[in-house]
């Protein structure tokens, strides 16, 4: 099988017209996709700033080393 250079067996020109043509594809894609694209209007989200009102969340009670052993598993002592 011989390999010819593709600039001297006009061979280019089908490489441009299929680079081409996919821009092209791609340009329509992005052009369709703007027109059908339903922008909805989104609200404007107010964060309340007057944090005095709201408690912080109480800390869960601290199970005692036997019920946290009682799994079937075993943590490490030391973490790595």
């Amino acid at each position: 099988m011989d390999i010819n250079n593709p600039f001297e067996s006009g061979h280019i020109k089908n490489y441009v017209v299929l680079y081409v043509s996919i821009v092209v594809i791609m340009v329509l894609f992005f052009i369709a996709s703007t027109l059908f694209n339903d922008v909805k209007i989104v609200q404007k989200k107010v964060f309340d700033t007057n944090g005095s009102r709201h408690s912080l969340p109480k800390m869960q009670e601290v199970k005692s080393i036997g019920e946290v052993n009682s799994s079937k598993l075993r943590l490490m002592k030391k973490g790595y």
